[in-house]
């Protein structure tokens, strides 16, 4: 995600400077043929020109809209991730004690050591389910070792690395892990486990809004046709123009190259961002910041364990937070 207020003008010309050169070229051939040549039959009147551009802004603007709503989605459901993993780790330290309440259980009281592990394991299979679904959502398999790896126990891991969907089964984990706690320690009364249960739901429904995004595409009857209406409309616009300036006299019609360009560039910059916005979890520079939200969420849960080892926040880098 680019945080930077205003984005530097190198990074424009960086992303732009193929496209632009491409309409001066074209430009300039029209004018060429146009006036050396002589052959003013390649004008073409700008009315057409004119309406056409107006229908292509019309639907270049749905399809914007569009893409900034799948975005905007992506980035609320891993809002919602972010606070439902807060309140995991709330139940899970402040549910699980050394209090046995289930009276159909015998068993001792857990030691400070034992709810402990207990804690942690809990959370840091949260902090590696985060990391999890991150991974699949950006195809990024060889991560796992550094990212997921260290958060579960070494036979756990290697199960869950050749898992089809990781995440959905460290989910289903923390719920077995739940009912033995309840069943097996008494650790968990009816009430909370049920209230643990739900938060493992809304993991779920959270993880599916995500999967949701990632596996179903921008629709392409809209992406490609407007990606076509804009080249169009780019084609046949000098076409239009020189006319118009060829009646301020014959040295004017060199004018229509750098309106030309003027024009194709907001209109080709326009469909630009519709489509990197089309898909927000490809770890592109307007994607939303899932390694960064990811390691909001484990320096969170640490810290509420209470260890003081915590790694920075992710800083941008070249003004992107990935």
């Amino acid at each position: 995600m680019y945080v930077r207020n205003n984005l530097r003008w190198r990074l424009i010309f960086a992303n732009s400077w193929r496209n632009l050169l491409a309409f001066a070229l074209w430009s300039a051939v029209v004018c060429a043929v146009y006036g050396p040549l002589n052959l003013h039959s390649v004008a073409i009147p700008w009315q057409p020109v004119a309406t056409l551009g107006i229908a292509v802004s019309f639907y270049i603007g749905f399809k914007n809209n569009g893409s900034y709503d799948r975005f905007l989605d992506a980035r609320q459901i891993w809002g919602g991730i972010v606070n439902s993993s807060r309140t995991w780790a709330m139940q899970a330290l402040e549910y699980i004690t050394s209090r046995v309440d289930a009276p159909d259980v015998d068993a001792p009281a857990a030691t400070a050591t034992e709810l402990t592990l207990r804690h942690r394991r809990l959370l840091y299979r949260h902090i590696a389910w985060c990391n999890a679904l991150r991974i699949r959502l950006r195809q990024q398999p060889e991560l796992w070792d550094t990212d997921v790896a260290p958060f579960l126990d070494p036979a756990e891991s290697e199960v869950m690395r050749h898992r089809q969907n990781p995440a959905t089964h460290l989910v289903r984990e923390q719920g077995a892990e739940l009912r033995r706690l309840r069943e097996e320690r008494g650790l968990l009364n009816d009430f909370q486990h049920v209230s643990m249960m739900r938060t493992l739901e809304r993991l779920y429904d959270l993880q599916g809004g995500c999967e949701r995004i990632k596996n179903t595409p921008f629709p392409r009857q809209y992406a490609f046709f407007s990606y076509v209406f804009v080249w169009l409309f780019v084609g046949l616009l000098p076409l239009g123009l020189i006319g118009e300036f060829s009646r301020l006299g014959p040295d004017h019609i060199w004018l229509t190259i750098p309106f030309s360009i003027l024009v194709s560039w907001v209109f080709n910059t326009i469909e630009v961002v519709g489509h990197t916005s089309e898909n927000p979890f490809e770890n592109q520079m307007n994607d939303v910041p899932m390694t960064a939200l990811c390691r909001t969420i484990e320096i969170d849960l640490r810290e509420m364990l209470g260890e003081t080892n915590l790694p920075p926040r992710l800083a941008p880098v070249d003004d992107i937070l990935y």
